[in-house]
């Protein structure tokens, strides 16, 4: 998998691969001590961290050698109720404050160097060490393995040369043994031609990428007269995306649709999806806690629970993360999945800010999607895509659909929609293309993307100069398409 010059280097990678590919394989079949597991883990991450900018305060006692060995040789489980007791919450602010602040290591002791997207505030350094690369495609490649077979190939369609996910989803195709092929399309072109001739040429048969990113290829294809891609399996990644989302592209290819990884750039793959499409917890490497109004709980197998989501990477000496609150929630279920994977199921909820605060406790997206790709008449236009456009007490939904509509059809879908608005008047309209931001949920958000508030302008402050671009370019268009006058960023 790795190949250096430092035959030392290579003969220590290589020893780490085997030591942690049986931890994987202990704790994923339930047969490891898990908690001895955890404890020992954490010690070693909590005397890193202790060096780094962001933990040197709230973790100086770890500097002390002497403290550090009595807490390792403490019961496992004291550690770690003392641990979640004693150390404070992390928050994003203040990760983005210090943007490289959790590195205990100097760059040149990294292989690669990448960001996190900055979409939510200043980018975080998310470089990658050789333990980081190993860990990560272990813990991804024994739940892939569920999932991918001989004779599989995929293609990895992901927009973002600057972070991490590409490369390290063709290690994990590398690690299984399987063919696969790294593209990416012209934000400014959006053509996709040379992607669906090498995908037709190659006979590829599985997707790796974001839903919005899958969307826009197959409407290309429709729009161009060609066949879409003949795909029979769909890893999902880096967006929300709920039940109805995965039944609508499942609609569109035929193929089987899975959420395949959960984390980000910063924490690494917290959660792997199984063959099930169950998206299973990594304790191996990580503690998981929930956080809400009433306080914060590790996550156990068999307790169910919902709230924010806070991790701490056990696994990533050189930049580790403890107690850090992601801003996801996150639903964690009791009922243990069919696979038999002995971990806790994961259930991504969306961000905390992709609410919007419009009827009720709010509208988030599941709800709008259920809606809009609810089962109905098979004569009647599906939608390919959409974007839900808020100005004042008004809501426009902009959709693409696969043929076309008929006044009665928008306002049929408007009326369904319209009770998720509360006092707010619906209006639909089918266009023949959406703004840039539509295809854009892996890097600003589903509120952002796809559920635009004009009336809310710092949704987009923070963006990075290409981003905002394609922001003010986006709502040219909305004020064209919706014949109501946008607020610029």
């Amino acid at each position: 998998m790795l190949l250096m010059r430092d035959g030392t280097s290579a003969v220590a990678a290589s020893d780490l691969m085997q030591v942690h590919l049986a931890d994987v394989r202990s704790t994923l079949a339930g047969r490891s001590d898990l908690p001895g597991l955890q404890a020992r883990k954490l010690a070693r991450i909590l005397q890193e961290a202790a060096r780094s900018e962001i933990h040197g305060e709230s973790l100086k006692e770890w500097r002390d050698s002497e403290f550090a060995q009595k807490m390792l040789c403490e019961n496992p489980a004291r550690l770690l109720n003392s641990f979640f007791s004693m150390v404070p919450l992390l928050s994003r602010a203040a990760l983005r404050t210090s943007p490289r602040g959790a590195l205990t290591r100097p760059m040149r002791h990294f292989l690669h160097y990448y960001e996190s997207s900055g979409t939510t505030g200043d980018p975080v350094a998310a470089p990658k060490a050789v333990d980081d690369l190993i860990v990560n495609t272990v813990n991804i490649g024994e739940m892939w393995g569920r999932v991918l077979h001989e004779g599989d190939s995929a293609l990895i369609l992901i927009n973002g040369p600057f972070a991490p996910a590409g490369y390290q989803f063709e290690k994990v195709l590398e690690y299984l043994g399987l063919p696969s092929v790294r593209l990416w399309v012209d934000q400014v072109t959006g053509d996709y031609s040379r992607v669906l001739r090498i995908v037709r040429e190659l006979g590829v048969n599985t997707y790796v990428g974001a839903p919005s990113r899958l969307t826009e290829l197959l409407q290309f294809a429709l729009s161009k007269g060609e066949a879409a891609p003949d795909f029979t399996k769909l890893l999902l990644i880096a967006e929300q995306t709920g039940a109805s989302f995965l039944r609508h592209l499942e609609s569109l290819t035929g193929a089987t649709a899975r959420v395949a990884t959960f984390g980000s750039s910063e924490t690494g793959t917290v959660a792997v999806t199984c063959e099930f499409g169950s998206l299973h917890t990594q304790p191996q490497s990580y503690l998981l806690e929930v956080h809400d109004e009433t306080g914060t709980r590790p996550v156990e197998e068999g307790r169910a629970d919902t709230g924010e989501l806070v991790v701490t990477t056990l696994d990533l000496p050189s930049r580790p993360l403890v107690r850090y609150r992601t801003g996801d929630l996150v639903e964690i279920g009791s009922v243990p999945c069919p696979c038999g994977v002995r971990t806790p199921v994961l259930r991504p909820l969306g961000r905390q800010q992709d609410a919007v605060k419009l009827a009720r406790d709010g509208v988030r997206q599941e709800e709008c999607e259920a809606v809009l790709w609810a089962s109905r008449d098979a004569q009647a236009p599906v939608v390919l895509n959409y974007m839900l456009v808020i100005k004042g007490d008004s809501v426009v939904c902009l959709v693409i659909t696969d043929r076309e509509t008929t006044t009665a059809w928008e306002h049929d879908l408007a009326r369904r929609l319209d009770p998720l608005f509360g006092e707010h008047h619906v209006v639909v309209r089918t266009v023949s293309a959406l703004p840039p931001l539509a295809s854009m949920g892996a890097y600003v958000g589903w509120k952002l993307s796809r559920l635009v508030d004009l009336d809310d302008p710092a949704l987009h402050g923070c963006l990075p100069p290409p981003l905002q671009e394609a922001v003010q370019q986006s709502l040219s268009q909305i004020e064209r398409l919706t014949a109501q006058p946008a607020m610029a960023p």
